[in-house]
């Protein structure tokens, strides 16, 4: 009776998961691979041998706070590890800054098997922090989920090559969606801000840390971060270098792009009679920059009219410049046959002005957040654009009315007061 009562309800979850438009195996597979996932990188080099984490040596403090993150992993997120510097004990630098080690798949994690895999760690070598960035990515895949890299090191990258601020900008310029958080058991200028720069290039947060229940729960946090769903990932596009015939249409919703310095992208977007497109833009300035900058947002219609801009500038150090502007299209009746009038095309032009010393890497560009909404047009639109006051032509026939009309009250005034001279 138990087995045929267990058949019964068996058959009736097939039902109800082919009902949802997906067979069991397949709906398990597709869950499985958008996954969340994340991969701890742990520093494994000789100077994690210094003791000044409670009392204990900073390995001490990683596996201990390694043993409880893994046991507190959500069941929904896919755990790896990887360590650097942990099997060459040598001076050879070419060997040296090969040395990372992926010691636990990333996967469903088996917390047994995972705590057993960091418990015999012993501080060994080199630092080769971009090295084990590029392999992390690598673990990782890319199947359209969540993608998660924690660094947890007691220094700055001994190697050199690859420089791990150039290798995060490099991820993120694939558009995966990848974030990489660092957390510096060492607290020197030089690791702070290296590390802080591999956050920032990929939108993550830097962390110092002193103590091990303080390690061990910003870890916890991280992963946790990891396995909350997020509504509406950024997407990547291209925008068009040349001209807006050529641009990609994008929708509602935030898109990433790459700029290189002074450089123009367009892109395009359909508005239908009253809407209003709302359009944001900002810049990362994800390296050293000269002074003296500025970004640009236009809104040009399909024949190359200008209708409105916004625009932000700035000198000295920034993080990032950001401008926007609105947009109405104006309410139009139906055409003769009935149907719907035909949506208008608006280009948003980027521009911006930054540049940079020679010795500063062009490649890839400085990473671009474009957001555009649309919504419902205000009735009486305040917008100066509503008005077409934006679009040059209107703007020098207003002008052009007022002057006429100051120069013939002028002319007025000017014969009356002689007239009045006169009779004097």
């Amino acid at each position: 009776m138990i087995i045929t009562r267990r058949l019964v309800a068996g058959a009736f979850a097939a039902l109800a998961t082919l009902a949802a438009g997906a067979p069991p195996a397949l709906a398990a597979d597709e869950a499985a691979e958008k996954a969340p996932k994340v991969e701890l990188v742990l520093d494994v080099s000789g100077s994690m041998n210094a003791r000044d984490i409670d009392g204990q040596s900073r390995m001490d403090a990683a596996k201990q706070a390694f043993g409880e993150v893994i046991d507190a992993t959500p069941e929904v997120v896919q755990l790896g590890i990887r360590t650097l510097g942990s099997e060459y004990p040598g001076e050879d630098k070419v060997i040296g800054c090969k040395d990372s080690k992926q010691l636990y798949p990333v996967g469903q994690v088996d917390r047994t098997t995972a705590k057993a895999s960091v418990a015999n760690l012993k501080p060994t070598g080199w630092t080769p922090i971009g090295y084990a960035l590029r392999a992390a990515d690598k673990d990782l895949g890319n199947d359209g989920g969540t993608r998660r890299i924690v660094l947890i090191t007691d220094g700055e990258d001994s190697c050199g090559k690859p420089d791990p601020c150039d290798v995060a900008r490099e991820l993120a310029a694939k558009g995966t969606h990848l974030t990489v958080d660092t957390l510096g058991l060492a607290h020197d200028d030089k690791t702070r801000r290296q590390l802080s720069c591999i956050a920032e290039a990929t939108g993550g947060t830097y962390t110092s840390v002193q103590h091990t229940d303080q390690l061990s729960g910003r870890i916890k946090q991280l992963v946790k971060r990891t396995a909350d769903p997020v509504e509406a990932p950024p997407k990547a596009v291209q925008g068009a270098t040349d001209q807006c015939t050529n641009a990609p249409v994008l929708g509602a919703g935030i898109f990433t792009d790459r700029e290189k310095f002074a450089e123009h992208r367009w892109y395009r977007v359909k508005v239908n009679p009253g809407q209003e497109l709302r359009a944001a833009v900002s810049v990362s300035a994800d390296r050293a920059v000269n002074p003296d900058y500025g970004v640009r947002l236009r809104a040009v219609s399909d024949k190359g009219q200008e209708l409105v801009r916004g625009s932000d500038a700035g000198s000295g150090r920034t993080d990032v410049l950001s401008s926007g502007l609105r947009y109405p299209v104006a309410e139009q009746d139906k055409k003769s046959d009935g149907s719907q009038p035909d949506p208008k095309t608006v280009c948003l032009e980027v521009a911006n002005s930054f540049s940079a010393p020679d010795s500063v890497k062009r490649e890839p560009g400085l990473p671009v957040e474009l957001a555009v909404d649309l919504v419902k047009a205000p009735d009486n639109a305040s917008d100066v654009a509503a008005f077409g006051l934006g679009r040059g032509w209107v703007l020098l026939a207003a002008l052009g009315g007022v002057g006429l009309l100051a120069g013939l009250i002028w002319g007025w005034l000017a014969r009356w007061r002689v007239a009045v001279w006169r009779a004097n």
